[in-house]
């Protein structure tokens, strides 16, 4: 599809592109490195550790191969800041001083749907500021100052059905417009106000437009909270509300607190925590996820303590964790919601709040408690269960922090609570484990290459001086910690007795390394025996490492740089090479 610019050059998309170098626009939020002829990063469109997002200056494009991503820097732009193409090509214009406008009629029909919003939002706080109203006093009733009420826009419309509806007819705007940006309603062909006598909070996107409105009843009338429809310029699931204001104390603090509703967003900022923004009365999005990740990467959640309010924590957590954010989560003990709390016990009760907010895996952890009495057996049982589905998504780390507070807490075996991770439990091996806590507890296991290799050097310490040159052979916490015992032995006295080893593990340990070395049977020809563990390593390594040299070529296409590809193949063939060299796989 072809863009064109209507300017004093009459520029098009490409002379744009021409103009701007993609490794600039990426390199401003994704950190790169020189990698060939191209450059690296982490992708910022998914969850990896490794980098596979490569940004190729040659051709202008990037490509990740993780997640599939790729497109050129417009295509970028769109996508890590959740823009549509006209808003993406606008901001790299902007962003590197080029004054050109989209013709063709698409950003004229936007720029026209911002004006009449903002024409509403006008409208409304004049009628909130200019004379008495229901909507100045029921603000004021919640205590919030002129101050705030100025700074977050807010305004009044009247109980009248067509007030609004007059005054855009008088200027003119047609009917149909006003309808998508649902400002009025139709029926049996009479156009009326779609707020009526409603408090209304205008919701601004972070470039500071307006793109909708969300308007609260006075009195009981139903809906409690009434929001514009989605339209071409307000899509709730790309906005937060408030964060045109407080993106910058977002950054500031380091974090960004969310919550339910308007009002909490604009009593905590009144009351001093600024670094707050609501998610539009919607759960949680990827794109609210990615927009907040503009600003930072931690994340408290603060939704009320009620069980819809718990289930919302819940989600928002999985979607904010998925796009690597950290995240935790605080429920108010003292007022239903943030407004209520922060009003009766001021600014830094709130944010003592925010210090003991639970981290993300302890609050799911929490939440798996309910409706079990961890008193009983079952109840630990059925607590453990639910608690490896959520230990199964961390990181090794994390999760060994996690099973050893579960194990201590249930008075449940460390190797249980793995099993029951992985999924290798069968009926029953949580009651077997925890009967059997104390003969498992310390147990260590040895690979048949570890036992074997171990046996050597129990024969002739002689060999110790030979591992060394093959690091990462011994990889088990048990077997590295034997090892080190022999080389203790052996640099102090040349050698070392079956004893000095078994004597120096506690009996879990010992009897665990007299078993596996029980179980090997040497006859004389230890040298032999050892070269072929060392042989055996060597060629798993290798094929170990064939395979991921086979994955990653498998994700090259014509976009990967050739200088990438050329050295991936150059090493498959040595590994391959090195393999035959073993004679071949077994």
């Amino acid at each position: 599809m072809s863009h064109s610019f209507a300017g004093n050059s009459g520029a098009t998309i490409e002379d744009l592109k021409n103009q701007i170098n993609i490794v600039d626009v990426v390199g401003r939020v994704v950190p790169l490195k020189r990698a060939g002829a191209n450059y690296k990063g982490v992708c910022p469109f998914h969850n990896e550790k490794t980098p596979s997002f490569v940004v190729s200056e040659q051709k202008q494009i990037f490509t990740c191969f993780g997640c599939g991503a790729s497109g050129d820097a417009i295509e970028f732009t769109k996508r890590y800041y959740n823009l549509d193409f006209t808003e993406a090509v606008e901001k790299l214009a902007k962003e590197h001083g080029i004054e050109i406008k989209i013709g063709g009629g698409g950003n004229q029909e936007r720029e026209k749907y911002y004006e009449v919003n903002r024409e509403a939002a006008r409208f409304f706080y004049r009628a909130f500021t200019e004379g008495k109203n229901q909507g100045y006093s029921y603000m004021k009733k919640r205590g919030i100052e002129d101050s705030i009420l100025k700074k977050f826009g807010i305004g009044y419309a009247d109980d009248s059905w067509d007030s609004l509806y007059r005054y855009f007819k008088s200027k003119g705007v047609d009917e149909k417009v006003l309808l998508e940006l649902g400002l009025i309603s139709e029926k049996n062909g009479k156009y009326y106000d779609k707020f009526r006598n409603r408090v209304i909070f205008p919701i601004i996107n972070t470039s500071g437009k307006v793109i909708g409105f969300g308007g609260r009843a006075i009195g009981d009338a139903m809906p409690k909270y009434l929001n514009s429809p989605e339209n071409r310029i307000f899509q709730k699931k790309n906005n937060i509300y408030a964060l045109n204001l407080s993106k910058q104390d977002v950054g500031k603090e380091g974090y960004a607190i969310l919550v339910e509703g308007y009002m909490d967003v604009i009593s905590l900022y009144q009351h001093g925590v600024r670094n707050v923004g609501a998610s539009l009365g919607t759960a949680l999005t990827e794109n609210q996820a990615r927009l907040l990740k503009r600003y930072t990467r931690n994340v408290v959640l603060s939704y009320d303590a009620d069980t819809a309010g718990q289930n919302a924590a819940l989600r928002g957590i999985d979607v904010l964790g998925a796009e690597d954010l950290k995240v935790k989560v605080l429920h108010v003990t003292d007022g239903k919601d943030p407004d209520e709390f922060i009003k009766k016990n001021g600014r830094e009760a709130f944010r003592k709040l925010v210090d003991g907010a639970l981290p993300m895996t302890d609050y799911k952890l929490n939440a798996a408690r309910k409706g079990l009495n961890l008193d009983t057996d079952d109840g630990k049982i059925d607590y453990m269960k639910r608690a490896a589905d959520i230990l199964k998504s961390l990181s090794p780390v994390e999760a060994d922090i996690y099973i050893k507070k579960l194990s201590h807490e249930l008075k449940i075996a460390e190797g249980a609570i793995k099993l029951e991770i992985s999924g290798n439990n069968n009926t029953g091996i949580v009651r077997q484990l925890r009967r059997r806590q104390e003969d498992n507890e310390g147990r260590k296991e040895l690979s048949g290459m570890e036992a074997t290799v171990l046996k050597v050097l129990m024969i002739n310490p002689c060999f110790a001086e030979k591992l060394i040159e093959y690091d990462g052979i011994i990889e088990s916490e048990l077997g590295r910690k034997i090892v080190n015992l022999m080389f203790e032995f052996y640099g102090l006295r040349g050698g070392f007795e079956p004893s000095d080893i078994t004597d120096s593990l506690d009996p879990m340990e010992s009897q665990a390394f007299t078993d596996a070395t029980d179980a090997v049977i040497i006859a004389g020809n230890e040298e032999q025996v050892f070269d072929e563990c060392i042989r055996t390593w060597r060629l798993n390594k290798a094929v170990k490492r064939e395979q991921e040299l086979i994955d990653m070529l498998a994700l090259a296409d014509e976009e990967t740089g050739s200088d990438s590809i050329k050295g991936l193949t150059e090493e498959l063939m040595n590994v391959q090479r090195e393999i035959n060299s073993f004679g071949g796989r077994k």
